[in-house]
């Protein structure tokens, strides 16, 4: 068994692995890491469990050292970390790869395995990521787009008279409160910009045949009335991950 470790800007999503699959996950606060507390939480996780090896992907520098040390000290063994140059499975064919988020290179990863090439995945977390995988099974580059959260967070700091809203699947297109009318931009607006990006994407790939795998806490929603998303995998990060430490390993396999 194996640690899996993504380290995003709010949470961190543990996760355990074998050969074959991601078998268990949760998640822990990234702040955990400043302290004692992740450490406590990662060992309750992994429980009883015999693990051979770690693996992490990490969008929070200051926090990557601290899960380091911690996975080093509690099972005496370094995290593989997942990095252009530690990448396998896939190539990268962008001007300055070390600028790449790794949470995207193991999605890319992850989609590039299950779904072939080209393929492209959509993480829908805090920032929103279209990552891009080409024919010739290729990273090219993709999108960045401000989160579903983030953009409604926003207007209700920035504002005296709009209110913090729960997203949800809106009744109807014409708002009849400011939440709801709030809802339907969030909801419904953005499934309209995904739809866009996603139709250009392929277009400029210049490709009928383009997969798209959906993750993150909002890609069951989004994914609803978007044709163009073929897929939904809430665990493709990990499985970037295992797949990535199984390939170093492949005698563990």
């Amino acid at each position: 068994m194996i640690l899996l470790l993504d380290i995003g800007n709010t949470n961190t999503h543990l996760g355990l692995g074998n050969s074959r699959r991601v078998v268990r996950c949760s998640n822990i606060r990234t702040s955990d890491w400043i302290g004692t507390n992740a450490k406590r939480l990662v060992k309750n996780f992994v429980g009883n469990a015999e693990l051979h090896g770690a693996a992490l992907c990490s969008v929070v520098p200051a926090v990557t050292p601290q899960a380091n040390l911690a996975i080093k000290r509690l099972w005496s063994f370094s995290c593989l970390e997942l990095t252009p140059a530690t990448v396998r499975g896939l190539g990268i064919d962008y001007p300055k790869p070390n600028t790449i988020g790794p949470d995207r290179l193991a999605n890319a990863v992850s989609a590039r395995h299950h779904f072939g090439a080209p393929c492209l995945a959509v993480d829908f977390g805090t920032a929103v990521t279209f990552d891009v995988v080409n024919r010739f099974g290729n990273f090219i580059g993709g999108i960045i787009a401000p989160g579903l959260a983030a953009m409604t967070e926003y207007s209700h700091e920035k504002t005296a008279l709009l209110p913090r809203i729960k997203i949800r699947e809106p009744k109807s297109v014409i708002g009849k409160s400011t939440k709801e009318a709030m809802n339907v931009a969030a909801v419904r607006g953005y499934r309209g910009m995904v739809r866009t990006l996603l139709q250009d994407i392929k277009r400029e790939l210049k490709t009928q045949r383009l997969p798209v795998v959906a993750t993150g806490g909002y890609a069951k929603l989004m994914a609803t009335n978007v044709p163009e998303i073929t897929d939904v995998e809430p665990l493709l990060t990990l499985e970037g991950l295992r797949l990535t430490w199984y390939a170093h390993h492949p005698s563990d396999q």
